[in-house]
């Protein structure tokens, strides 16, 4: 009859093997989760950007109408004061 010893020692080799392989698969997953993230990550950075730019524009655009609003009601007082 086969020593237990050996019987543990290539059982313990055949187990240390798909460890490696099921390590290694979880490297690789890992790896690629992680460049999606990087991707979702950049892409959000650009939406706030996006949002950044189009809030400092409508407040560009707001200004400009309510200084054109403000000129035009001067503009209608001086002319009722002419009056």
């Amino acid at each position: 009859m086969t020593d237990p010893a050996d019987m543990i020692v290539p059982l313990l080799r055949e187990m240390r093997a798909e460890n490696r392989a099921e390590h290694e698969q979880t490297r690789a997953l890992v790896i690629a989760l992680d460049k999606r993230l990087g991707g979702v990550e950049e892409t959000q950075r650009s939406f706030r950007q996006a949002l950044t730019a189009d809030t400092l524009l409508s407040k560009l655009v707001t200004g400009e109408f309510e200084e054109r609003i403000e000129a035009l009601e001067n503009k209608v007082r001086e002319l009722e004061g002419q009056k």
